[in-house]
């Protein structure tokens, strides 16, 4: 059992330091903080930090890499149904879930979106895989509907849907000119247009 044992302290080790990461980073410049200052934050020496990850950059990735993570997992609500058409219901309850992962996590948000060491290539493939992901998500969901997911314009409008609702999210989340029910109602407008010109390019 030692070996399993050990294995989960490890894997409880790191998470906690991805979480400490998170705070870190999404408060503080990456140029602001040194690795004295994180190994001091998490109550470990600088030795131990560096078993787990081998410079602060990797640590930064890490992070990134963990709020990405975060984001797809509490955001995977799939309550679309299985009629012709997508539930409405189930497309607020999809976008319902985004903007509450959005207001519990305003600052790892912009962290994620907006983090980066300058044009930190990793990072660039972090940002990039999540969003292929997202809209991989919706073109399996849509295409119960007949969307046509190898159509190139199908994920075109997915893409760029992804996008508005990327910047949008991020201004609500700083600026709050919007309580959340009218945030709410605006995305869902806007789905309800995309997901039509999706499911029915030739009406729209």
């Amino acid at each position: 059992m030692q070996p399993v044992r050990t294995r989960l302290q490890v894997d409880v080790r790191r998470q906690q330091l991805l979480e400490l990461g998170l705070d870190l980073f999404a408060s503080q410049s990456y140029d602001e903080l040194s690795i004295d200052d994180i190994a001091k934050r998490a109550g470990v020496s600088k030795g131990l930090l560096y078993h787990y990850y081998p410079s602060k950059r990797a640590f930064y990735v890490a992070a990134v890499a963990e709020a990405a993570r975060q984001l797809l997992d509490e955001t995977d609500v799939d309550e679309h149904g299985t009629g012709s058409e997508p539930d409405p219901e189930g497309q607020r309850a999809g976008l319902r879930a985004f903007l509450d992962y959005v207001s519990r996590h305003r600052v790892v948000y912009a962290f994620l979106l907006r983090g980066g060491i300058g044009t930190d290539p990793e990072v660039a493939v972090v940002l990039e895989r999540t969003r292929e992901a997202l809209v991989d998500r919706m073109l399996t969901r849509l295409s119960r509907f007949g969307a046509r997911p190898d159509d190139p314009s199908t994920r075109l409008r997915l893409r760029g849907w992804l996008g508005f609702l990327e910047a949008a999210s991020l201004d609500w989340a700083e600026r709050q000119q919007l309580d959340a029910d009218s945030f709410l109602n605006l995305l869902l407008q806007m789905s309800n247009f995309v997901f039509a010109s999706v499911l029915r390019p030739t009406e729209t």
